[in-house]
């Protein structure tokens, strides 16, 4: 059941609609999480520009996917799952990948690293062991690249959290956790 109200694209304030606009216009439609985050154009605002920010960094659009269904995995948002699943077929996540991502597994080392971190973040609360960066660090990623990694964590788990709360109704095929 949502517990925050979607905002009509057509009938957004004056805030919010050039916001919605924008996201029509990257994605096609608007999705729900951006109309239930348009009840605060501040926070779809903030949203847009720290997930804008970050898809200018250096990790590819596929492994940022990896990640979003990594932490939706450990946080079991359904929502964030089915919509990263989605976004991951169109970029060859298959199923089987996509579902062993949902529990930070990949078949490719490097990948599996940075999920490893990825998971490592949620579940210590950010409260990484020397272990944890000497693990990402021998699978080849740089400084600049773990620093991106919490970051993309940070903004799923932003958007995990968000759609919980909210009951944010899943409007993409849904990709059940289980």
């Amino acid at each position: 059941m949502a517990n925050i109200p979607l905002i009509d694209p057509a009938q957004a304030n004056a805030s919010a609609k050039p916001l919605l606009d924008g996201v029509k216009r990257s994605f096609g439609a608007v999705p729900n999480i951006f109309k239930a985050m348009a009840n605060s154009p501040a926070t779809l605002d903030g949203y847009l520009a720290f997930a804008g920010a970050l898809g200018k960094g250096g990790l590819d659009r596929k492994l940022r996917e990896h990640i979003a269904l990594a932490v939706a995995g450990i946080n079991a948002c359904t929502y964030c799952a089915s919509a990263h699943a989605a976004v991951g077929k169109s970029l060859g996540i298959g199923e089987a990948e996509a579902r062993d991502n949902l529990l930070g597994k990949s078949a490719e080392p490097k990948v599996a690293a940075a999920l490893t971190l990825a998971r490592a973040l949620v579940t210590k609360r950010g409260r990484l062991s020397e272990a944890d960066f000497q693990a990402v660090r021998n699978a080849g990623y740089g400084d600049d690249a773990i620093v991106e990694i919490i970051g993309h964590v940070a903004l799923n788990i932003f958007t995990n959290y968000f759609n919980l709360a909210a009951g944010t109704e899943v409007d993409f095929p849904r990709f059940e956790l289980t």
